[in-house]
């Protein structure tokens, strides 16, 4: 998260962003989310015009990022559009960062509501922002964590050898949840293409980082490898993780949650709506 960085000061906003940072890499994103409207409240009763909304805007950012995180994105939408509304129109690189990060969170969300093609314009156009940005600012994370959803989005598409490309092309250079996001993202991607061995190979090759956003993708990612590959115990033993995996770390409205359930159900024949 470089909201860190973007800030710059000695207030007691500063302390409260480092505090909600140090929430954000511990996956607290509840109390996350909860602290950052606080501090979203706190600002509005500073007194300059600029500094009021330089910490509202970066509340509401990580607010919102939180609810993206937790599966909730549908619900802040609206929120997210109109911030980003407002940071294109607010001077200053600061204030551009947090506008692209702001925009990969909405693109989840679209991608999240299955409108794919809008996804996938969105994350274009914000990496043509950090080509122009990139100069100016640290902006690499953003620009990791747009790919691997674009990975994500190209591969709901079907088009499974763009996002083998983009996911090979940039795990070098990823950390932390990219990394892990990266990685999932190139076992989709290679069953996706009938590559079940290779998938299955590479989901187990090493294992990624623990980050809570991401509960129970590389199980579902192995599971469809097990499952394209008949071996259908592993396969249920596995997916049927992902299912807890998901259900015990993120929101009940996530929408990975139905489709962990939905694997699960076509390895087994049960109906994913009797668990």
């Amino acid at each position: 998260m470089e909201i860190a960085r973007m800030i710059r000061g000695r207030s007691r906003e500063s302390a409260a962003v480092d505090r909600l940072v140090r929430l954000w890499q511990d996956g607290a994103y509840e109390e996350l989310e909860a602290g950052a409207r606080e501090l979203q409240a706190q600002a509005g009763r500073l007194r300059g015009r600029e500094q009021r909304l330089v910490w509202e805007q970066c509340a509401r950012a990580m607010a919102t990022g939180a609810a993206c995180a937790l599966g909730r994105g549908a619900r802040v939408l609206p929120e997210l559009e109109s911030l980003a509304a407002e940071l294109r129109q607010t001077p200053g690189t600061a204030a551009q960062q947090l506008s692209l990060m702001v925009r990969s969170n909405r693109m989840v969300v679209l991608a999240e509501a299955g409108r794919h093609v809008e996804a996938e314009a969105e994350g274009l156009d914000i990496l043509r922002g950090v080509t122009r940005l990139k100069h100016l600012a640290p902006v690499w994370d953003i620009e990791l964590s747009v790919l691997d959803n674009l990975v994500a989005v190209l591969c709901v598409q079907g088009r499974h050898e763009e996002a083998e490309a983009i996911a090979r092309g940039n795990l070098p250079r990823a950390e932390g949840a990219s990394l892990a996001a990266l990685h999932c993202g190139l076992v989709r991607s290679l069953s996706g293409q009938g590559r079940y061995e290779e998938a299955l190979a590479e989901a187990r090759r090493y294992t990624p980082p623990r980050v809570r956003a991401h509960s129970g993708g590389l199980d579902l990612a192995t599971a469809e490898a097990l499952h394209g590959l008949g071996r259908r115990d592993e396969a249920e033993t596995v997916a049927r993780r992902a299912v807890s995996d998901c259900e015990r770390f993120l929101h009940p409205e996530h929408p990975r949650i139905p489709r962990a359930r939905a694997l699960l159900a076509e390895i087994t024949g049960e109906d994913p709506e009797s668990r």
